[in-house]
């Protein structure tokens, strides 16, 4: 069975390589690279995996998975500059794809399996617009 839990946090970022020139820059990222940043309100929804307890019925207690996305995703993440706030943002590029990459990181440890595993982490940057991301690299 599975169970999603949704959160919001606003952001800013860029999205550009120091290696590269304006020009290349504008070329792979478009108004992403503009170097002043710009901000997203940001929806990450946490999905687990699991068996739910007989005794309980629950697969995790949604009020814990409340507190860890808090600690470990909104708390870090809400209201900052990702490239100079957060790490590891200040050294890889900050698109969609890394935040959702590095949101898992900060969360997998918390739901070792195999009883109950981390199943997928879906972030939103706009309405039309997000990354399903399962902890698998793509092949």
């Amino acid at each position: 069975m599975y169970i999603t839990r949704r959160v919001e946090f606003s952001a800013s970022h860029v999205c550009r390589l120091p290696s590269l020139s304006e020009e290349e820059n504008r070329r792979i990222y478009g108004e992403d690279a503009n170097p002043h940043g710009h901000g997203h309100n940001f929806v990450a929804e946490v999905t687990l995996e699991g068996r739910p307890d007989p005794a309980t019925g629950m697969v995790f207690d949604l009020k814990k998975l409340k507190e860890v996305l808090n600690r470990e995703i909104v708390e870090p993440f809400d209201h900052r500059f990702l490239n100079y706030e957060v790490p590891p943002f200040d050294r890889v590029v900050p698109t969609l794809e890394n935040i959702a990459r590095e949101i898992w990181r900060r969360l997998e440890g918390h739901f070792p399996g195999p009883e109950l595993r981390l199943a997928s982490v879906r972030l939103y940057e706009s309405d039309d617009l997000f990354v399903d991301y399962s902890g698998e690299e793509a092949r």
